[in-house]
């Protein structure tokens, strides 16, 4: 495996060391997070467990069906064990957990938020002397901060969507539904380059852009509608986001033009507060704020951003209620939104990565225009 991910595990050994509980660091840690997986190992997730020592050996366990090699070409097995399982019914974590116990590990650290309560109860039972103990999200806050060529995957992942997004829109749009627009959507992105979509994208018209939360139907793009579009590549494993608002005809109306303004002002307020050493729950309050004077306290809804890399909506979280402070190279949305339902809504959401003033501020990844277009 890279050097970039041998270190990787090595930083969460030394994490589950130094946050451990008064009895002592955990002997073992079995991660079955599919994020978590491709973080650490850079190997395919589906279906895999990753065990982290003991006595410094990581095993990587895939399932009987899994094809193709499970290190990368130019990896080597000595630094990452490789194991399938012999039964088409084994289950990966519960052979992790005899392996950890055949090694002589006696309390291994799990993560109890993936991890469901059948598959516990199945890694209790092949091995009786194994302590099963929480691990509380360390490889989660190991990948809030990206390196360099985390960012990179984001830039090229920000590159195809805005490509994917622009064509869309030198095409005839009346008359097209909102679900046969987002398929298209999708379709550019793999032709593109893209893994695929970083999440179900959602093309909102009319009146449906006045729901927040709105999947696509076969209603028809018209004249003088919004056409709200959100949408975001996958690459390398990275997903970025993106929102627009558009109208479709000669000219918005009045009402219009002052919501988008309105919801332009409030997301340029988020972006400007995308600093190093911001209380996260600060870049919220300077994007709510804006929209509270218009009297739409409630419309940015429970945040105006989070995290983005190996998932969309990673820590951290940008809400009132958000702990700690933003650090330089994490990757952020903002993204508000004003919907009024049965009129029509806007939603303006671009993914940024936060920078120190000195390095220009916060980088702005996703560039598509956010000029109210007639189309």
């Amino acid at each position: 495996m890279s050097e970039v991910h041998v270190a990787r595990r090595g930083l969460l050994r030394e994490r589950c060391a130094a946050t451990a509980a008064h009895e002592g660091p955990p002997d073992a840690v079995l991660v079955t997070g599919p994020a978590n997986i491709r973080y650490l190992t850079g190997c395919p997730p589906l279906g895999t467990a990753l065990l982290i020592g003991p006595h410094g050996v990581d095993t990587l366990l895939a399932p009987a069906s899994a094809e193709g090699p499970l290190v990368q070409p130019g990896g080597s097995e000595d630094e990452l064990r490789t194991s399938r399982l012999d039964s088409p019914d084994g289950d990966t974590a519960v052979a992790a957990a005899d392996l950890a116990a055949s090694a002589g590990a006696r309390r291994l650290a799990v993560e109890e938020h993936h991890l469901t309560v059948a598959r516990h109860r199945a890694m209790s039972s092949v091995a009786a002397g194994l302590r099963l103990t929480g691990l509380t999200s360390p490889v989660e806050a190991q990948r809030v901060i990206k390196d360099d060529e985390e960012i990179s995957a984001l830039r090229v992942a920000a590159e195809i969507t805005d490509q994917a997004l622009g064509e869309l829109l030198e095409s005839i749009l009346v008359g097209r539904t909102e679900r046969h627009l987002a398929l298209e959507l999708e379709r550019r992105l793999i032709d593109h380059g893209a893994e695929g979509s970083a999440f179900p994208t959602c093309v909102a018209t009319g009146r449906n852009s006045g729901l927040g939360r709105h999947r696509p139907t076969d209603r028809r793009v018209e004249e003088g509608d919004f056409l709200s579009v959100r949408l975001g590549a996958q690459y390398h494993g990275y997903r970025c986001q993106i929102g627009r608002t558009f109208v479709i005809g000669s000219a918005p109306d009045d009402w219009q033009v002052e919501l988008y303004d309105l919801v332009f002002a409030a997301q340029r307020a988020g972006r400007e507060a995308l600093t190093p050493g911001m209380a996260c729950s600060d870049v919220d309050r300077a994007t709510r704020q804006v929209l509270k004077g218009a009297g739409h306290a409630e419309a940015l809804g429970a945040a105006t951003g989070h995290g983005v890399g190996l998932e969309i909506g990673e820590d951290p979280r940008l809400s009132p209620g958000a702990m700690g402070k933003l650090d330089a190279c994490v990757p952020v949305t903002i993204e508000p939104g004003v919907h009024l339902p049965g009129q029509g809504g806007v939603r303006i959401d671009d993914t940024l990565v936060v920078r120190h003033a000195a390095d220009g501020g916060p980088e702005l990844l996703t560039i598509t225009t956010k000029e109210l277009l007639a189309l």
